[in-house]
């Protein structure tokens, strides 16, 4: 018999209680200034009241509140727990594959890919800016409307030619359509080294391609081969390294 995880359970309690806690203090607050407001204002001046017992309930509602905020607190870890922050700090450095359609100019230029379900007779790539701007429209050569996963590059320039500077979100639109003008349904993907990990809103981000895009997007990951990175290193190294003949030395 398959047992249903209780994490989403025991967050949502967490949640319930909380609020409930809150409600109920702020109602007992309420009357309890209503009680002490009244008392003082039909005490008897010869007798007046105990000031040492307003003093203790009162600590004591402090307390109580206190409690709550620290309940809140503890629910605030369990979702950063659930959402998959220590995951997402994992990805640092590796190389993922993620749904989504934002991405930031990096050295001149913004990657995006899609994939088309079925083969489409034409495909249009639009990117627009923060602003929901147009800012390039091009279609896709022959191989980019074949069935299947596609790149695109962004060279950073826009409508006028005008070289956009690095940073910033940009989002890509692709309207992919089959010989009969049918729609064919693309979804878009980014692709990069993960550089940057944030919390935000209570949902883990990570940086690809300088925009931030949800963990739970990701859809493959890919550990990066450091060690074609090495072999070039000493090659290069080696090709730049000048011998000293042993004649000249002696």
């Amino acid at each position: 018999m398959a047992v249903d995880s209780t994490s989403g359970v025991t967050t949502n309690a967490v949640k319930d209680t909380g609020a409930l806690g809150k409600a109920r203090l702020a109602t007992n607050f309420d009357t309890f200034m209503t009680l002490l407001t009244t008392q003082l204002k039909n005490q008897d001046p010869l007798s007046p009241l105990d000031s040492n017992q307003f003093t203790q309930q009162l600590t004591q509602m402090t307390g109580v509140e206190q409690q709550i905020y620290s309940n809140d607190l503890l629910k605030q870890l369990i979702t950063n727990t659930g959402s998959g922050i220590s995951t997402a700090v994992s990805l640092i450095g590796r190389e993922v594959k993620a749904t989504g359609a934002e991405a930031g100019i990096v050295k001149g230029q913004a990657e995006w890919g899609y994939t088309l379900p079925r083969e489409a007779a034409n495909v249009k790539i639009e990117v627009l800016d923060s602003n929901n701007k147009l800012v390039h429209a091009s279609n896709a050569d022959t191989d980019g409307t074949s069935a299947g996963d596609h790149s695109f590059t962004w060279n950073g320039k826009d409508l006028t030619g005008k070289q956009l500077p690095d940073g910033g979100t940009y989002t890509v639109r692709i309207t992919a359509v089959d010989s009969s003008g049918a729609t064919v349904a693309a979804t878009t993907f980014v692709k990069g080294v993960v550089t940057g990990v944030e919390q935000a809103s209570g949902k883990s981000l990570i940086t690809v391609n300088g925009a931030k895009i949800p963990w739970e997007n990701v859809t493959s990951i890919k550990q990066i081969d450091t060690t074609t990175t090495a072999s070039t290193t000493n090659t290069t190294t080696n090709d730049n390294t000048t011998q000293t003949p042993a004649n000249d030395a002696a």
